[in-house]
């Protein structure tokens, strides 16, 4: 591999169908899905064993993201060299039908799994909404085990969770261990590390396309909960710049969200830094895809690129997302 690392990468999606998804992925964004009415998710940068995003343009258009962690990790991560994988994964959600109640485990967790995993702490942007869309985010106070344990079996988990009205930009931090659904009506922005570590708890009574009910994993929800959490209210957004506000600082990512008028930049700092506009349109200096941005879309500014110019059609907003 040849190539230089050193400029703005995109990637081809990849999709999952879900019994929750719908087709707002393709109406919202223009992604190119089939004819199935159960698109849930679009994977926009991913590295996780088989799953793997794809450049789509330039020099290295057919390299695997774990490839180039491989091969140009330097190039690629820069001071966070030193991993087995690209450390975070980001996705788009159509939430058509509620999702199950879910919990993840944390990094020690995880690592006692069978394959071993990294732990999955992630958050969400709402970006669109119908009226009286529901977050799950939480335990209500007070709850403990036994009482979850025991609402999970008479088939009323939902009573021990908090609730939350979504509304577009609004932004849900989920560390590990947090007890979680997302409600029917939703579109989704999430940053998550990279993980596929679930934990089912409850799936709202119903059954799967095969007509029996998805499999649960009740003792390792209950085990791996954080009691402590309680109820999760959407993040209050931290002013940065007129045109900049963090959303999220943890241990695990750094996300933002800019609305742009003008011309700025982006990267640097021997960093990655991935970019998803989510309203609007922009053109990111040195893209060789040789269009904008649109909503839904997004590239991978590598840690040995310079910081790129990012110019917005008009108003545009645009979540960024690095590591700390």
């Amino acid at each position: 591999m040849s190539a230089s690392c050193d400029y703005p990468l995109r990637f081809q999606p990849l999709f999952r169908q879900y019994l929750w998804g719908g087709r707002r992925l393709g109406e919202l964004f223009g992604k190119p899905i089939g004819d199935g009415d159960d698109y849930a998710e679009s994977w926009e940068v991913v590295d996780h064993g088989e799953d793997q995003s794809v450049v789509a343009h330039g020099p290295l258009a057919g390299t695997s993201l774990g490839e180039l962690v491989r091969l140009r990790e330097d190039e690629l991560l820069g001071r966070h060299a030193g991993v087995d994988r690209f450390p975070l994964l980001l996705k788009l959600l159509d939430c058509n039908r509620t999702l199950s109640v879910q919990v993840h485990p944390n990094d020690a967790q995880g690592a006692e799994l069978d394959p071993p995993d990294l732990g999955k702490t992630e958050a969400w942007v709402v970006v669109a909404a119908d009226p009286g869309s529901i977050i799950y985010a939480g335990l209500k106070a007070g709850v403990d085990r036994d009482e979850l344990a025991a609402a999970v079996e008479a088939g009323e988990s939902d009573r021990c969770l908090h609730q939350i009205e979504a509304k577009p930009g609004d932004c849900v931090f989920i560390p590990a261990g947090t007890v979680h659904a997302l409600g029917a009506g939703l579109v989704i922005a999430e940053i998550q590390q990279a993980s596929d570590t679930t934990f089912r708890l409850f799936d709202w009574n119903r059954v799967g396309a095969d007509g029996q009910p998805r499999p649960l994993h009740i003792e390792q929800s209950l085990e791996v909960t954080d009691y402590q959490r309680g109820p999760v209210a959407p993040q209050t957004p931290q002013a940065i710049a007129p045109w900049r506000e963090e959303l999220v600082r943890c241990d695990k990512f750094v996300l933002e969200r800019w609305t742009l008028d003008e011309p700025t930049e982006i990267g640097g700092g021997d960093q990655f830094h991935i970019v998803l506009v989510i309203e609007g349109a922009a053109t990111l200096a040195g893209d060789p895809a040789g269009q904008p941005l649109a909503a839904g879309q997004s590239a991978l500014i590598p840690a040995a690129s310079d910081a790129r110019t990012i110019t917005p059609a008009g108003k545009t907003v645009l979540l960024t997302m690095r590591l700390p």
